[in-house]
């Protein structure tokens, strides 16, 4: 890799430090000295996985681009093509020199070399905070721990872009693991880079586990238990029920968070860094709020563009005493449903949810289905549904139907109403077509008024992975090589 991941020099890299006080970033640029000179301080250590964060809210990364990714290539949303915005993607049109190809890989290769740098530097460092020598290591591992988590999910975002594992193939990704200028790497197999996503979740479980600067209350930093829950995410799509149920059962555990109750749940996606049922959130602020560039922008009823709309047969899941209704509502003015209460903030200053306690639920519900408990998942779905029913009334006031009632007449869990409620709870979240993926279904692709399929993806289609970048594979003498079915 050179362009992206070698080349990434340090002289254009930015680095973030965390006011005091405040959600916002203010940038220090580290210059071209940072290249030769070790990292010595705690603070400066700080400042690169804080940026690693700062990168990953990037339009081409969380900030928008992977989650919708997820949604509109799917059976329950789709583009509208609106402002020119996800034509080549959902029109199955991608080159290798797509913005939707190269944006992405450059992003969050970016975020590989922020934590690279962290991981690589020396434990034996300085900390204005303190001098004792056993509070410094626990705070460096603390961060280190932070870094590994950040590799490993950037890690598995790129495979699940870029990998040939449902497109017929076997190549993976480039997987560094150091910051150097002279590399040329080669793409690494899927089961290669399964492994190193595996080994840096480890590494960051060893560094955060009875770490005394692990902190809860604070959503916009990793913890033990948020990378737990990533954990479970990954472990999921690789079918590894066993480990799901593992780390699943460690977060319940704790009692730390809860399923944001239903006269709660629209408020919950507005509350920054404070709402009980969010594990690991991106802050953003009213300095990097994305205005017009979003996913607010994109999919949101208040957006600018409206893009990414809701299909009807998604919106007809939802009961009418369900509260998620509320939040796909009908654009009488453009003749779609939109998400309404995801991200509404119209200047798109909310924070980015990442993981919610209801997501760790849904993966427990899934792993107890396939070789645990039916009893434990019947008890995590009741859950979700006692905060997203309520009693049905008739216009005397007189309750008709009661949360009780609807949940016994549902009857018990299973993996079809199981998936459903995945498609109810996580719409617009980004997880639909790798769920369709990983079950060995087909994705369907809709036109733009998603009144018609254009296509249907099936495993082994070579559209499953998308280009490498030409700006990659032109590279003089580079071991990097192009997914097949694209223009390089």
């Amino acid at each position: 890799m050179k362009k992206y991941i070698i080349a990434f020099s340090l002289a254009t890299m930015v680095g973030f430090s965390l006011t005091s006080c405040s959600e916002e970033f203010i940038a220090t640029d580290f210059g071209n000295s940072e290249q030769a000179e070790q990292i010595t301080s705690v603070e400066k250590l700080q400042s690169f996985v804080t940026g690693a964060y700062g990168s990953m809210r990037d339009v081409n990364y969380y900030g928008a681009y992977y989650q919708l990714f997820g949604e509109i290539r799917s059976d329950e949303m789709f583009s509208r093509r609106a402002a020119g915005y996800f034509t080549s993607y959902a029109n199955l049109s991608m080159t290798s020199t797509d913005a939707y190809a190269t944006g992405p890989y450059g992003v969050i290769y970016g975020v590989v070399t922020k934590a690279n740098i962290v991981l690589n530097s020396p434990d034996n460092l300085t900390w204005s905070q303190t001098l004792n020598q056993a509070t410094i290591t626990d705070k460096v591992n603390k961060i280190k721990g932070e870094a590994y988590a950040v590799r490993a999910l950037a890690f598995f975002d790129l495979l699940r872009l870029y990998g040939q594992q449902y497109s017929n193939g076997t190549k993976g990704i480039v997987i560094p693991t150091k910051y150097d200028p002279k590399a040329n790497m080669a793409r690494a197999s899927v089961a290669e880079t399964q492994a190193q996503i595996e080994s840096d979740f480890a590494k960051s479980i060893a560094l955060l586990e009875d770490n005394q600067f692990n902190n809860t209350a604070n959503r916009t930093e990793l913890n033990i238990l948020s990378v737990k829950a990533l954990m479970s995410r990954y472990y999921l799509y690789k079918q590894d029920y066993a480990k799901v149920r593992q780390y699943v059962n460690d977060i319940v555990a704790e009692g730390v968070y809860s399923v944001a109750a239903k006269d709660s749940y629209v408020i919950s996606w507005t509350l920054n860094n404070a709402s009980t049922n969010s594990l690991f959130e991106l802050s953003v602020g009213t300095a990097n709020a994305y205005g017009a560039a979003g996913l607010n922008a994109m999919m949101n009823f208040s957006g600018a563009y409206k893009n990414v709309a809701v299909l009807p047969t998604t919106y007809n899941l939802f009961s009418t005493s369900d509260v998620r209704r509320s939040a796909a509502t009908f654009d009488v003015s453009g003749g779609y449903r939109f998400i309404k209460q995801k991200y509404a903030d119209t200047s798109g200053a909310d924070n980015i949810k990442l993981v919610r306690y209801e997501e760790v639920l849904l993966n427990g519900i899934e792993a107890e289905l396939n070789g645990g408990s039916v009893t434990k998942a019947q008890a995590y779905w009741e859950l979700i549904l006692k905060n997203r029913l309520s009693d049905v009334v008739d216009a005397n006031g007189n309750i008709t139907s009661s949360v009780a009632q609807q949940i016994a007449a549902l009857g018990p869990i299973n993996d079809t109403k199981l998936k459903t409620e995945r498609r109810k709870e996580l719409l617009g979240e980004g997880f639909r077509m790798w769920d369709l993926l990983r079950w060995g279904q087909s994705v369907p692709v809709y036109n733009s008024t998603g009144g018609g399929l254009t296509a249907t993806l099936n495993i082994g289609d070579t559209r499953l992975a998308f280009p490498i970048p030409q700006s990659e594979t032109n590279v003089s003498g580079t071991l990097v090589t192009s997914n097949p079915g694209y223009d390089n």
